[in-house]
């Protein structure tokens, strides 16, 4: 069966390389460990491009190796971290109901983003990706996976080898950290 769609990896930087930047970027928190990835993106591209079936598009199929590479970053990351996060203690399970939503008394405030202004959302998502950037690397792993690739949970577990019970727990005390960051830091 012939290939229905063809590599170009002449045209890949020049097509491709802001692209998978930025998609690196939001998932890593790191301007130079992105651009590696993106790097290390087409090296492996190139290694496998007679594997390439053309099923997708290059742009998908590259996507698809630098989410494996940040995939490895988050587990090199996470590796050895798992004890901290073995139980929540009782203050951090105080903020939620046996559901999992928000007690009334905790429930985070209102940031008055009633309105869509590219402005304020701008400014919005840089206070979060700094708040993210501060979390411990493990929960900021989970968190990207689970909120930002909207990653299913079973997934994230399995890639970063953490059980269903600490999932819960890192998800939960990285949205107080979150909640916390943000309320301190937008007005």
């Amino acid at each position: 069966m012939p290939q229905t769609n063809q590599l170009n990896p002449h045209n890949w930087v020049m097509a491709y390389a802001d692209y998978l930047y930025a998609f690196a970027i939001r998932r890593v928190n790191n301007e130079e460990l992105a651009k590696d990835l993106v790097q290390e993106t087409f090296l492996a591209a190139l290694e496998k491009s007679k594997t390439f079936r053309g099923d997708s598009s290059e742009r998908t199929w590259l996507t698809a190796i630098l989410k494996n590479k940040v995939i490895d970053v988050y587990r090199k990351k996470s590796s050895g971290l798992r004890k901290e996060v073995a139980e929540a203690t009782e203050e951090q399970q105080g903020f939620f109901e046996d559901d999992g939503h928000w007690r009334a008394e905790h429930r985070p405030l209102e940031f008055g983003l009633e309105h869509t202004d590219p402005l304020v959302n701008k400014e919005l998502n840089s206070i979060l990706q700094m708040c993210i950037k501060k979390m411990p690397a493990l929960w900021m792993a989970v968190f990207t996976m689970k909120h930002i690739d909207d990653e299913e949970t079973e997934f994230v577990c399995t890639e970063l080898k953490v059980s269903p019970a600490n999932f819960w727990v890192i998800m939960h005390r990285a949205k107080l950290n979150l909640r916390a960051c943000l309320q301190k830091n937008w007005s």
